[in-house]
Parts: C-alpha cells; structure tokens; sequence
C-alpha cells in the first residue's frame, strides 16, 4: 500500500514525466497511457523496495520502455523503435511542462466537462475510477469521456507547446476556469452526502500553485491562487460534527485556518497590484474582505459591495448579481437585496436555481414574510441534489413555518 507522502510524489511527478514524453514524441493518448501505466507499477514497487534516488528518471524510464513496446507493434515502425529502445534510458531534462499540459487538457477542442476530467487525470494524477468517483458517473462512462478528450486532441493535431500571444492569454483564462470548477466542485458538492470533496478541492489548490509557481506576475493567476486559499480556510467551519452545514454567519471564526486566511490576504494584495483587474483578483479581495472580520457583524458590507459592483461590471453573471443582493441587502435592507433579486427572475440560466431559491427565502424571512420564506427553502430544497444542502434548507423551513 502506497504512503501519502508516494502519493503526493507521484502526483507531482506524473505530469513532468507525462510533458516530457509528449514534447518528444507528440503522442498524447500513448504517452498518457504509458505514464498511467509507470505510476501504477510504482504504486507496487517503491513501497516495497524503497523510492528510488531518481524517482522522476524511474518514472521516465518505465514509461518510455511502456511507449516504446506498444509503438513497436506497429509493423511499420519496428526497425526504428527497436533502435530506439536499444538506447540508454532517456535523459530527464531539467524542464517541467505541467504548465504546457494543462493547455493541452485545457484545449478549446473539448467541452468544459471533458477538460476537467482530463486534466485530473493527465495533470493531477487522479485514476478514472476517482474521477468516477468525485463526478457520481460510473467509471466506464468516465473512461469513455477521457478517451474521446484524448481522440478530440489527437484529430486537432494540437502541437505540444505554450501558444502565443492572445490566443495564450484566452487559453490561460480557460485553464483558470477548469481549475476553479474543480476547486468549486470539491469546496461544495452539487450532489451526495457530503458536502466537500477535500481531495478535489485541494488538487485545485495545488495545480494552481503549479500555475503561480510559473507565472508569478499574473495578477488573475494569483487571484485566483488566493481566491482558493482564503475560501478553503473556512472548511472545517462550515460543517458541524454531524454534518450539517454552518452558513457564513454562523461560523466559528477561531475554527478558520489563521495561516491559510494569511497567506490568502497577501496573495490577493499582490494580485491587486497587477496592471489589469479580472474577476478572480475581485473574488479574492472580497474573499478577503470577509477573512478580515473578526465576526460577522464586523464585515465591512459596504465594501463587499462596492467589490461585487465592479465585478459586475467587467463580468456579468447572473451569480455575481446575486451575491451582490446578499451584500445590498446588508448595506440597505433586505427589501432592497430583494428588488435587485427580481432583476434575475426572467434570466434562464437561474430558473429554479437552488441558490436564487434560497436566497430569496432567506431575504424573505428577514422582511417578516414566514409564508414566504416557507415556500423557498422548500422549493430551493427540493431544487439541490446536495444533501448536507437539502438538510440545512429543510431545517431553516421548518422554523419559519407558518
């Protein structure tokens, strides 16, 4: 049985492996395949006999030995590949192309839910099966997904390489959302018993550490980096013992990770300080704002809001609107939170929305309006299929009930 500290190991290892190959030999579905195949001889062999002194050259070597015999099946190719496997094992280059990986998994080729299941599995080392696992699919239909990602990458004859200019720029925008999906998927689950996903929600964090680590200058790179932090600080605040989850301001704030909130305050100073403002640096500053209240009624909603304002601006969305009705509701009152809520009512991509629902209700019972706020929380109830979510919604309905 593989340790934590082999698995972390061969997590970070497998996409420097997995570039390299790539870069060589411009075959991603075998190269894949070929490094799946070296992590899970690893997973046998390193507990037994000890992580050897190169762990990425083993890798490395396994995997191009892997690639090579099912290269050299190939008729065709037999007399070259059999000179090639006669060499000396591949030099491992001091380079790491997890960053040119992640654009390759993040190519626009591919719907955003065969990105995300790519990239787990090429770039963050997952198994289908865990995949499977985290998204509630079965493990063939996974399977099924990955490989037609791969099929999709292969019939675009996409080069291994950073893009340029602003084609980089949007593909980096894309790689940060399919980073964020995963972390909002392991922070709150949309389906099952349980309402975080740890291993998801840190994977997310760590990949995007990777990003930052490469491009420490980019202020949505950082922004999104400290976007993930500071809200991950509050995990083991939003639950209790049993399960049942805490909203915001009921929280134990002395439960909150003090070094996570630190190092995600500072994250999101240096990401404002970058020339161009994006929506991530804006989620992570209002993140901060809240980090920053000792207590809730401490929160300066005025600036919460003045955030949500400009980020409403430079990135329409349906949620950040709502959000803002949160933090209006709090500057003005609720009937004002409310008015800007029924902006949102003839929008189709929040019709029936378990969090328009809830909202509503929770503003509802502010005014007085029990009835009201009755018929939300049991329509926004019945509208999740996250039960920690469902039990907290029946809960707040059986008090207002009228």
């Amino acid at each position: 049985m593989t340790t934590p500290a082999v698995e972390d190991l061969l997590r970070e290892l497998a996409p420097q492996v997995l570039g390299t190959l790539v870069r060589r030999h411009g075959q991603f579905e075998g190269c894949e395949d070929a490094v799946q195949e070296a992590v899970l001889a690893a997973t046998v062999q390193w507990p037994a006999d000890g992580v050897p002194g190169n762990p990425r050259g083993w890798l490395m070597t396994v995997a191009s030995r892997r690639l090579i015999d099912e290269m050299r099946s190939d008729r065709a190719r037999r007399e070259r590949e059999s000179a090639t496997a006669a060499e000396s094992p591949p030099d491992v280059p001091d380079t790491d192309d997890t960053l040119v990986l992640l654009f390759l998994c993040c190519h626009p080729a591919l719907t955003p839910a065969s990105q995300t299941a790519l990239t787990l599995r090429a770039v963050g080392g997952l198994t289908t099966a865990e995949i499977a696992r985290a998204f509630l699919v079965p493990e063939a239909t996974m399977a099924a997904r990955i490989s037609r990602a791969k099929q999709r990458i292969r019939a675009a004859g996409s080069s291994f390489g950073l893009p340029e200019g602003a084609e980089r720029e949007e593909r980096l925008r894309v790689v940060l959302h399919v980073l964020y999906l995963i972390f909002n998927e392991g922070y709150t689950a949309s389906s099952g018993g349980d309402l975080h996903r740890v291993d998801l929600a840190h994977e997310a964090i760590r990949l995007t550490r990777m990003v930052h680590a490469q491009l420490p200058g980019d202020g949505e790179v950082t922004g999104l980096l400290a976007l993930m932090v500071l809200t991950d600080a509050r995990r083991r605040a939003r639950t209790t013992a049993a399960g049942d989850l805490v909203p915001l301001a009921e929280q134990d704030r002395t439960t909150w990770d003090r070094a996570l909130i630190d190092e995600g305050i500072e994250l999101a100073k240096a990401s404002l300080a970058a020339p161009a403002l994006g929506p991530y640096q804006l989620q992570a500053a209002i993140a901060a704002t809240h980090a920053d209240a000792a207590t809730a009624e401490e929160t300066d909603w005025r600036q919460v809001h003045a955030l949500y304002l400009i980020l409403e601006r430079i990135a329409p969305n349906p949620m950040v609107t709502l959000n803002r009705a949160i933090a209006l509701a709090e500057v003005e009152g609720p009937a004002a939170g409310l008015a800007l809520l029924s902006t949102l009512d003839g929008d189709e991509r929040l019709a029936g929305h378990h969090r328009l629902l809830s909202v509503r209700a929770h503003l509802l019972e502010r005014t007085g309006d029990d009835a009201g706020a009755y018929e939300h929380y049991r329509r926004a109830a019945r509208a999740t299929a996250s039960i920690a979510e469902q039990r907290y919604l029946e809960a707040r309905a059986g008090r207002v009930r009228p």
